[in-house]
């Protein structure tokens, strides 16, 4: 599919204009190779691979080493964050109370490409803690975060996903085999939240619920973690409850439709 873009200023630079609508090329899929983005902006390959491998310099893109596929990059996130209406200043207030509430951690997450993101955290006033920081990578399929916005994505996406992660036993609690995953997702989206039951470090818990966009796409997610010996089956149950509450209203903020 060609993009046709219509623009009356005389003064705007070919190659910049270039590279912004390649970026948008992304809107239409996660991943895409030279060739694809080469059809869709009906460009020759060698010009389209120049503006790729500046994109990429500059972090707005990168590779997927796997598939030799690119995908939007972290600039993009530290660039959003500086806009006021960003998810994560959306989102604050709510960490923010949860950790008053349950004197636990709360992270904000967003998915970014076949892994999940850190984008905030605000820390449990305990002395003991967990390991986590913003601009960490994790596993999307092991992660509390990771498999609630797993199993609210449509079933191509979800897919795909599956298709190009290397599943891996982490700890003897991770789900690795994907049939037993899927089932395990389908209880997630059943029940609007998600759990980490040791499955990426021993000894520690999380609990986490899925944040919708304007699109009705489930982009990101809130979490509570903690040791295990603090969070209990009852305790993860009242934490669960309040972030499916507050999930909800960021996803209303967004412009989320139910």
């Amino acid at each position: 599919m060609r993009r046709k873009v219509k623009v009356k200023e005389t003064n705007v630079i070919q190659s910049v204009g270039r590279a912004i609508e390649i970026l948008k090329c992304f809107n239409e899929k996660e991943e895409l190779g030279v060739s694809e983005i080469s059809r869709m902006m009906n460009l020759h390959k060698s010009t389209t691979f120049g503006l790729i491998t500046t994109l990429e310099v500059y972090k707005l893109l990168e590779k997927n080493e796997q598939n030799n596929k690119y995908r939007l990059g972290i600039e993009l996130f530290t660039l959003g964050s500086k806009v006021k209406s960003d998810l994560k200043s959306v989102a604050a207030s709510y960490l923010d109370s949860l950790v008053k509430t349950y004197e636990e951690t709360a992270h904000l997450v967003t998915k970014d490409g076949y892994k999940v993101i850190y984008l905030d955290k605000i820390e449990s006033t305990h002395s003991m803690r967990i390991c986590s920081r913003v601009g960490e990578r994790l596993p999307i399929y092991c992660t509390g975060v990771g498999k609630a916005i797993l199993a609210n994505l449509p079933e191509d996406e979800l897919k795909e996903i599956l298709d190009n992660i290397k599943m891996e036993k982490i700890t003897a609690n991770t789900i690795a085999v994907r049939e037993e995953l899927l089932k395990h997702l389908q209880i997630v989206r059943d029940q609007g939240y998600a759990e980490d039951l040791e499955e990426i470090e021993m000894g520690l818990k999380c609990v986490a619920a899925p944040i919708f966009d304007h699109t009705n796409k489930a982009v990101a997610a809130i979490s509570v973690a903690g040791p295990a010996v603090r969070m209990t089956d009852e305790t993860r149950k009242r934490i669960a409850a309040t972030l499916m509450i507050y999930t909800k209203e960021i996803s209303k903020k967004l412009g989320y439709k139910a």
